[in-house]
């Protein structure tokens, strides 16, 4: 049976280990063009990404221009923006045909409405641990907090996922929950993955959601 939760593995750069990664049932590869990140990617990566692999560019306060030579340079199919970003940069770069998602930190006191003017100009909004860093916290947030979410919006959730939560985010009982994204707590070290451990994640997901129907 299929797996439905879409996966993305965020903050790849090792060229053998994107190479092993994409052999797995994921559906998007992040890497992250922020210079301030551990999983900085400084270089273009040239290990081959399979047509049903979204390659994902992981932006920070990057103007159009920047973002726009990334999508170019690295063949960008998914552009995630996890700064401070404007609703106006958004339409600009769904102009250029690439699939938007938009970030948000996540705390108790996150007013919902900040979201408003971004619901018709991205694919997805992710919803990650508030931090000055922009994510990357390792750090679950109040998963409760989304039992208020207010929009038709779909979105994946980040944050902390690991394989002692997996399970509990497969059952979180929301529609517009889609996809999960995988990042520190599967690392050898900043930027390095440990694939079997996102293997067990996989299987996990497999079989939850078909013990579900």
């Amino acid at each position: 049976m299929a797996r439905e939760l879409l996966v993305k593995v965020c903050g790849m750069r090792d060229p053998a280990n994107i190479e092993g990664l994409v052999k797995l049932p994921i559906d998007y590869i992040g890497h992250i063009f922020y210079a301030k990140s551990a999983r900085y990617v400084s270089s273009v990566i040239e290990t081959e990404i399979p047509d049903g692999i979204k390659k994902t560019g992981v932006f920070v306060n990057a103007t159009f221009d920047e973002i726009k030579e990334k999508i170019k340079e690295h063949n960008l199919k998914t552009v995630q923006l996890h700064g401070d970003e404007s609703a106006n940069l958004c339409r600009n770069l769904k102009e250029l045909h690439v699939e938007v998602i938009k970030a948000f930190g996540i705390s108790d006191d996150f007013e919902w409405q900040r979201l408003e003017e971004f619901t018709d100009l991205v694919d997805f909004f992710l919803f990650d641990s508030k931090s000055d860093a922009y994510g990357g916290t390792g750090k679950t947030f109040n998963w409760e907090k989304l039992k208020s979410y207010p929009y038709a919006k779909p979105y994946f959730l980040s944050g902390g996922l690991s394989l002692d939560n997996i399970t509990e985010a497969i059952n979180f009982k929301d529609k517009y929950l889609v996809g999960l994204d995988l990042n520190s707590k599967f690392e050898i070290s900043a930027g390095l993955k440990d694939l079997d451990n996102i293997s067990k994640a996989l299987k996990i997901i497999e079989n939850e959601q078909i013990s579900s129907k």
